[in-house]
């Protein structure tokens, strides 16, 4: 048996293959939130999910945005989200660890913390592309604030 370990995203594999993922640095994503890399199209060839771990850190709020043409499913691992989500962020809910949450394609939503710890959960979505189908939207960006 082997295992196949990916150590850069440079290295994607285009083989039908299992692939083992090892953590790397994260990165700041146009949303203005913190990624870790996980299973994407560019890292292991991924064509229709991609999978990450987001730390929201306290005090930060996203950049309101949405996912043109693709879903998004959240569970939360620790600490609490709060996320205002609509055409006009008229909607509100806050992921808690071990919650679910579900973001059809195309909705506008802007996840933030306001609390003193890390909310850490875990996006699948299907895009296979880590930020791709991110639209940007500041005209909402001031509609909540705290």
């Amino acid at each position: 048996m082997t295992t196949q370990t990916l150590a850069a995203a440079d290295q994607v594999s285009t083989s039908r293959s299992c692939r083992l993922l090892r953590a790397q640095a994260p990165f700041i994503g146009k949303q203005g939130l913190q990624y870790a890399v996980g299973i994407s199209a560019e890292t292991v060839g991924a064509t229709g999910l991609n999978l990450q771990i987001v730390t929201i850190a306290p005090g930060a709020r996203a950049k309101t945005h949405l996912h043109a043409g693709h879903e998004t499913a959240i569970y939360g691992l620790s600490g609490a989200s709060g996320v205002w989500y609509g055409s006009k962020l008229e909607e509100h809910a806050v992921v808690a660890a071990g919650d679910f949450f579900y973001i059809p394609a195309g909705v506008a939503h802007q996840p933030y913390n306001d609390s003193d710890e890390p909310a850490v959960v875990i996006i699948a979505r299907t895009d296979p592309n880590d930020q791709e189908s991110v639209t940007l939207l500041p005209e909402l960006d001031t509609v909540h604030r705290g």
